[in-house]
């Protein structure tokens, strides 16, 4: 694969004299764990619906890394090569990534929940040599759907499944031959290690506002976002990382898999999200930090005030992909014991601010956060020009962890000749430099010349006593040009209508054009692994219901 990663050439001599990019990889991180602290516990993988847990020390897993790096080797996986991964939070992801290492070849994490549409999109435009995938996960047989579409794919020559029983298991190719004592193994791990520029991941954006792009990221770029990400939240060598939102989505990738190896820490992943199996969990490993999503807080939150159980090694719960209800944070601080942290970040950046540990519960809620060293941020008007404190505008990062581009796809990088990154989000800074997220640009609602402020409503709705989630989206109208329609999933039990959406946003003293003009009320909303509405598919939904009534 040949990759047209221009962002990162021109920001090397820069990032360097800075101190920002620190020209390690992955193999680094693992080798020095191999030398300070071989035997210690490195990885804890929890199967739920199996009921089984493998753990390995860092000697363990660095011996596995280097079997399936040879293993792969045999598939004919060279330097620069695509393995794609559509796996859940299993062991086999964390060693995947870290096989890929030793020998220079490139991870593409799928989402598991992805199926023929997405895959066949992705494995095409990423030239994919492998896939890894379970054989069945949740009911599901992903080795019938990949080998039904592998014709169509020329690229992709081996589907390796896990549990499968076939000569094309994972167990038999890549996990059980000691590959990494053959002849040849030493010549194989050390020929084609992988310098700090060049590409490490292949990711596709998440999909919220339509067609995904393929993210391109090096060991510079995503360990400039994780060092200081890990200062800020002062984690270190005894912490213990539960990861249950999905590895392949940054957020896991760069915080479950990557992080506990660069602080010589545990890591601990659970595959499915149950919340009592969460608590049982922490309470079991000692976890003392995670990060996901509002809605696993929200569970997290629920399942210890009604089982009783309390989670006293949780020290910090960092939450992004939405904003955090106040009163969510209040429970959960009740409840859980646990600083929450609130967070924004991209699949083009990792995560761009993070609150102080310790800021006031109240930024949390108000805020999304301060810029991590190493991060610009700037908030301008139409003409580019930046904007006063308080005023809402285009959100621009000038970041080291910054992405190399989109694969194949230059003229969508919206970096500009100085490096600042149009994210597409609008925002408002205050005098200290805390960001709140406003919108998405392309979700901005004009009702009548009157924009919308889209997440403050959707803040207060959450606010309101039967609302579990929110969102609003726009509808057309030939008078005004757009409405504002409100998207709504009660909590269990309880109702909600017009006239109370009415009556409760003009008790908030929302200004009466502002108030959205339809609800429509769901079972679920479309959402991302991660938790992000998908609006875009909300829009389509809305659409086909009004052309149906």
């Amino acid at each position: 694969m040949e990759f047209d990663a221009v962002l990162l050439p021109q920001r090397r001599a820069s990032m360097i004299a800075q101190g920002l990019w620190h020209d390690r990889t992955i193999n680094n991180e693992l080798d020095a764990c191999m030398a300070a602290c071989p035997d210690k516990l490195a990885l804890t993988a929890y199967r739920v619906e199996a009921d089984d847990v493998r753990r390995f020390t860092y000697r363990e897993l660095a011996q596995m890394a280097d079997r399936v790096a040879v293993g792969l080797s045999r598939l004919g996986v060279q330097k620069n090569d695509i393995v794609a991964c559509q796996l859940p939070n299993w062991w086999q992801f964390t060693v995947t990534y870290l096989a890929c290492s030793r020998i220079g070849a490139v991870i593409n994490p799928l989402m598991h929940i992805f199926r023929e549409r997405e895959l066949n999109f992705m494995l095409k435009h990423g030239e994919a040599k492998v896939i890894i995938a379970p054989k069945s996960f949740r009911g599901f047989d992903f080795e019938q759907m990949i080998t039904a579409i592998q014709p169509g794919l020329p690229h992709l020559k081996h589907v390796v499944v896990i549990d499968g029983q076939g000569s094309n298991s994972f167990e038999a190719l890549l996990s059980g031959p000691a590959w990494e004592n053959e002849p040849d193994a030493a010549a194989i791990l050390g020929a084609h290690r992988p310098g700090p520029d060049d590409i490490t991941q292949l990711i596709y954006t998440s999909g919220t506002t339509g067609e995904p792009k393929g993210v391109m990221h090096s060991a510079n770029t995503v360990m400039a976002n994780i060092i200081p990400y890990a200062e800020r939240l002062q984690l270190n060598a005894e912490d213990v990382v539960l990861m249950a939102s999905p590895m392949a989505h940054q957020t896991g990738f760069m915080y479950g898999l990557m992080m506990p190896i660069m602080l010589k820490a545990s890591a601990v992943l659970q595959d499915i999200w149950e919340p009592k199996k969460a608590v049982e969990i922490i309470n079991r490993e000692k976890a003392s930090f995670t990060m996901a999503s509002t809605p696993f807080l929200t569970d997290l939150t629920r399942a210890v005030t009604e089982n009783k159980t309390p989670v006293p090694s949780l020290k910090t719960f960092l939450c992004a992909g939405a904003p955090i209800p106040g009163p969510l944070v209040e429970q959960a601080r009740a409840a859980l014991g646990t600083k929450i942290v609130s967070a924004w970040g991209m699949t083009e950046n990792g995560a761009v601010t993070l609150i102080r540990l310790d800021d006031s519960d109240e930024r949390a809620f108000t805020t999304d956060g301060l810029p991590l060293p190493g991060v610009e941020l700037k908030v301008a008007g139409e003409d580019g020009q930046s904007l006063p404190p308080g005023e809402a505008g285009k959100l621009f990062v000038r970041a080291c962890s910054n992405f190399g581009g989109y694969l194949r796809r230059q003229h969508l990088n919206g970096t500009d000749a100085d490096d600042w990154f149009d994210t597409g989000d609008l925002a408002r800074m205050d005098a200290q430099g805390y960001i709140r997220i406003t919108g998405r640009s392309k979700d901005v609602i004009i009702r009548g010349g009157e924009n919308i402020p889209v997440v403050e409503i959707e803040s207060l709705l959450y606010r309101h006593p039967a609302v579990a989630m929110a969102a609003i989206v726009a509808y057309p109208d030939e008078r005004l040009g757009e409405r504002a329609c409100a998207v709504v999933v009660t909590k269990p039990g309880q109702s909600f209508d017009m006239p109370t959406l009415v009556d409760y946003l003009k008790e908030q003293k929302v200004a009466i054009q502002y108030i959205p003009e339809r609800l429509e009320l769901l079972d679920a909303m479309p959402a991302t692994p991660s938790g992000k509405i998908q609006k875009f598919k909300l829009r389509e939904q809305l659409q086909a219901m009004l052309s149906a009534r």
